[in-house]
């Protein structure tokens, strides 16, 4: 009798925890809470968008990535799908190095005490600051940058006379007389800051050689670009002063 009981109680307490378990469903939530067309349009719309993030992916890796037999190929469908709202300017794991050394010099023009006109020898500004990093486990980054930026500006925005083709040209071409009047205002530190009348500048670009195995040929003759000279204003000088 008591088996039985305790058998009784038992599957009474099963019918009450299986009654009380029971209930209403809760509120659907997401996609699921949608009536069956939407859902099969939410679910098309989001393969879309899957397919075209792997699509947009794949196109930009190529455009990237070192050339291969895919994008050698498909480069035209490439360029179309990049060009021009997803365009990088770099290189995935950087494929073509810069093969040049571009050193940027500067020579001044001064008025001496008895009225004459002296030219000073070339400074090498990339040269100076070269000498600065070298060494240097935390170089600035003034040094390594400001001359080679600015230079880099003012042939984007000269063509090869030293005409400007764009907006920014006088300004590209005014940084980078300020910064020939700095530099060169400290290497002549004993000249009067009212005597300098004129700086020019130049760069000289020599090819990197390629390895012996490479078969590949380039001109070891550098290259020199000489700019005009430039007339130092008032407001080049008070960037010397300071």
């Amino acid at each position: 009798m008591a088996d039985q009981r305790a058998g009784t109680g038992a599957g009474a307490m099963d019918g009450y925890e299986q009654g009380r378990g029971a209930g209403p469903p809760g509120p659907r939530t997401g996609i699921a809470a949608l009536s069956p067309p939407y859902q099969v349009a939410a679910a098309l719309v989001l393969a879309v968008v899957v397919l075209v993030s792997c699509v947009h992916l794949a196109m930009v890796f190529l455009h990237v990535a070192p050339a291969n037999t895919v994008s050698k190929q498909h480069g035209a469908a490439v360029d179309d799908w990049v060009y021009p709202e997803f365009e990088q300017n770099w290189k995935l794991f950087a494929p073509n190095p810069l093969q040049q050394n571009i050193a940027v010099e500067a020579r001044a023009q001064f008025r001496t005490a008895d009225g004459g006109v002296r030219h000073t020898e070339w400074h090498g500004l990339s040269a100076q600051d070269g000498a600065a990093i070298d060494g240097n486990l935390l170089p600035s980054h003034t040094q390594q940058n400001q001359l080679r930026r600015a230079w880099d500006y003012y042939t984007s925005t000269h063509d090869t006379k030293d005409r400007p083709n764009g907006m920014r040209g006088e300004l590209s071409a005014e940084y980078l007389r300020r910064i020939a009047v700095l530099r060169i205002g400290r290497e002549e530190a004993g000249e009067p800051a009212d005597g300098l009348l004129r700086v020019q500048l130049r760069s000289v670009t020599t090819n990197v050689q390629p390895p012996s195995w490479s078969g590949e040929k380039l001109d070891p003759k550098p290259v020199i670009r000489l700019l005009p000279w430039w007339n130092v204003t008032s407001q080049d000088l008070e960037v010397r002063d300071r």
